[in-house]
């Protein structure tokens, strides 16, 4: 129901804008149902994690001695949740958006490959966002207010609402260059054959790497402290 009041909201847009953005109508319906398909898969919400609940019963000593990488282990745990949500969670909405009002689909082989590839990095870097805020619960004891911040962050600066090619000006270019953006807006760009497969790619290949170097940091800093509620 979200999805289909968001598709009309942006059909009422683009029919009073045409070429918004460089859309058409048809492109703004399919990022709608794009996004809608994104939610679950990529936890845009928050969450999806369970050592925030492990840090605060102290299993997470257990997971600190363990011979595995404590980041490398939950992204596994993460990937298997994604793929699962989006078998039952990201396709229907699609092929609802396909049924009730029309969809673009990519091209061909290369285009498809391009969408693969972005929606798989996608969801590392979600992993990694959601994994920094996991970790912060080691000194912070309580992680609902950085989720919070994460929603408000992710709603608006990910292209989860509205593409990000409607925000002017240099804020605009800032909000493009941000982490969030690689999330959601550039693999719908990828699926909507709008961006450069190589640029875009290799923008989130960047911010992925730089969000799992910070995870990777944190992971070794919770070696030397850990503050568990209650032990």
């Amino acid at each position: 129901m979200f999805g289909v009041l968001r598709a009309y909201v942006l059909i009422a847009l683009w029919q009073a804008r045409p070429g918004l953005a460089g859309y058409d109508v048809t492109d703004a319906v399919t990022f709608c149902f794009l996004t809608q398909a994104f939610i679950a898969p990529m936890q845009l919400f928050g969450g999806g994690l369970t050592i925030p609940e492990r840090i605060r019963s102290g299993d997470i000593a257990l997971d600190l001695v363990r011979p595995a990488s404590l980041q490398l282990w939950t992204l596994s745990e993460d990937i298997g949740r994604a793929a699962y949500l989006f078998l039952v969670r990201g396709i229907p909405p699609m092929l609802i958006g396909a049924v009730l009002f029309g969809i673009k689909v990519p091209a061909g082989a290369g285009q498809w490959a391009a969408v693969v590839a972005g929606l798989a990095i996608a969801v590392v870097l979600s992993f990694a966002w959601r994994y920094l805020l996991a970790l912060s619960v080691c000194w912070l004891l309580d992680d609902r207010g950085v989720q919070v911040l994460s929603l408000v962050l992710m709603t608006f600066f990910s292209g989860m609402m509205v593409p990000l090619h409607l925000f002017p000006g240099a804020f605009g270019d800032i909000v493009a260059v941000l982490p969030w953006a690689a999330m959601v807006q550039v693999p719908a760009d990828l699926y909507l054959g709008k961006a450069d497969v190589v640029e875009a790619l290799a923008f989130q290949v960047f911010w992925a790497v730089v969000l799992l170097g910070l995870g990777a940091l944190g992971t070794r800093a919770i070696r030397h402290k850990v503050v568990i509620q209650g032990g």
